[in-house]
C-alpha cells in the first residue's frame, strides 16, 4: 500500500471515530436534556385520592384526608405499610391476581397501628398481620411478576389457610408472600424495556410495571360517557387520582413531568396499557359481562406500537418526599 493510500485510510478512520464520538455525545446531551428536572411548573389540579394497596390485587387502605404519605424508591409508604409488598401465590409459586380470582378486590386492609395490618373479607373472620416482623422471617421462594423473576418470603401458614379458605374454600392452595428488600431488584418489565425514560429504580416491588401510576379523573369521566355502566376510578388501580382545575380528558398523554406538592417530582415514563382488570367491579367483584370498559377503550385508546389500549400514566420517582390528599399537582411549563 502506498503512503498516500495509508494516510487516506487513517484519515477516514479518524473522521469516522470523530463522527461516532460526536454522535454519541450528542445523543447523551439530548438524553440529559430530556431527563433534566424542569425549573418551571404549571398547576393543573389537586390530588383527590391517594391509594396504597398493601396486597397486590386487593382493596386499598382507607386513609384520613390529612395523612402524610412517604414517596420513596419502592413506592408509597405509610406507618410501615408499603404499596404492593404483599402478594398471593399458589402452591406452584405462580402469581395470583384478581384477573382470575375477582373476589380478591373485596379483601380489605386496615392499619390499627404502625406495622399492624388487619385483613378482612366477606364471610371471613379478620386476621392481623405484624408487618414489622416480616423482614427476615419465612421460607424463601422464587416467583414471577408476569415474566419477571423475583425472590420472596412466605408470611405464614395461618395466612395461607385464610386466603385458601376465602378464595378456594379449601384448607390449602394459596400462599401469602412478602417483598423482603429495601430496593427494587426485579428486571424492568419486558413491555417497558424500550421506554427511553424508565430507570432501574422505577421497577417497584410487586407492581406490574412501575412504583407509581397516575389517573386523570377527567379521562375516566369522559370514558364513562361512552359505556352503559360507569366505572369506579379504583378499577384502574392508580396510586394517584388527579382532579384537574379545568377538566381536560387525556391531557396526561402529553405530559413529561409531574410534581406533587412542594418536593415530590416524577418523570412520566410510559402510558399505562390495560388488561381485563378494569372490567371487575370493585364493589361487587363481578366482571362486566360485556367486557367493559376494556372493549370501549380498544376502540379509541390504542396507541401506535401498543397491542392494548392505554389509560393513565406510569411515573418514575425523581425526587422523594411527602404527599397528602388535596396537594397541588403541577406539570412542566413549556
Amino acid at each position: 500500500m502506498s503512503n498516500t493510500s495509508s494516510a487516506t485510510s487513517k484519515l477516514a478512520i479518524g473522521i469516522g471515530v470523530t463522527l461516532a464520538t460526536g454522535l454519541t455525545y450528542w445523543c447523551y446531551l439530548q438524553w440529559k436534556k430530556r431527563n433534566t428536572v424542569p425549573d418551571k411548573w404549571r398547576r393543573v389540579g389537586t390530588l383527590e385520592q391517594i391509594n396504597i394497596f398493601p396486597i397486590k390485587s386487593c382493596a386499598p387502605l382507607k386513609l384520613e384526608d390529612n395523612t402524610a404519605i412517604d414517596c420513596d424508591i419502592l413506592g408509597l409508604k405509610y406507618l410501615g405499610c408499603r404499596d404492593r409488598t404483599l402478594m398471593v401465590i399458589n402452591d406452584s409459586h405462580e402469581m395470583i391476581t384478581a384477573r382470575v380470582y375477582p373476589r380478591m378486590v373485596l379483601i380489605v386492609t386496615k392499619l390499627l397501628a404502625p406495622h399492624r395490618l388487619i385483613l378482612s373479607a366477606p364471610g371471613m373472620e379478620t386476621i392481623e398481620l405484624d408487618l414489622g416482623a416480616l423482614k427476615d422471617d419465612g421460607e424463601q421462594l422464587k416467583t414471577m411478576v408476569w415474566s419477571t423473576p423475583v425472590q420472596v418470603r412466605s408470611v405464614g401458614e395461618k395466612y395461607d389457610k385464610w386466603l385458601s379458605k376465602y378464595l378456594l374454600d379449601k384448607e390449602s392452595g394459596m400462599r401469602l408472600v412478602h417483598y423482603p428488600l429495601e430496593k427494587p431488584v426485579k428486571a424492568i418489565n419486558s413491555r417497558m424495556v424500550r421506554q427511553p425514560f424508565i430507570l432501574k429504580d422505577d421497577r417497584g416491588t410487586f407492581n406490574d410495571a412501575t412504583s407509581y401510576m397516575l389517573m386523570n379523573l377527567a379521562s375516566i369521566e369522559e370514558l364513562n360517557t361512552r359505556i352503559p355502566q360507569p366505572v369506579d376510578p379504583l378499577q384502574f388501580r392508580g396510586s394517584f387520582q388527579l382532579k384537574m382545575d379545568t377538566d381536560e380528558p387525556y391531557a396526561e398523554d402529553h405530559w413529561q413531568w409531574v410534581k406533587i406538592g412542594d418536593e415530590v417530582i416524577f418523570r412520566v415514563v410510559a402510558p399505562c396499557t390495560r388488561c381485563i382488570f378494569p372490567n371487575i367491579n370493585v364493589n361487587t367483584a363481578i366482571r362486566d359481562p360485556d367486557g367493559e370498559p376494556l372493549n370501549t377503550l380498544k376502540k379509541y385508546r390504542l396507541f401506535k406500537g401498543y397491542a392494548t389500549p392505554a389509560l393513565g400514566i406510569h411515573l418514575g420517582l425523581r425526587s422523594a418526599g411527602i404527599v397528602k390528599k388535596n396537594a397541588v399537582v403541577y406539570i412542566e411549563d413549556k
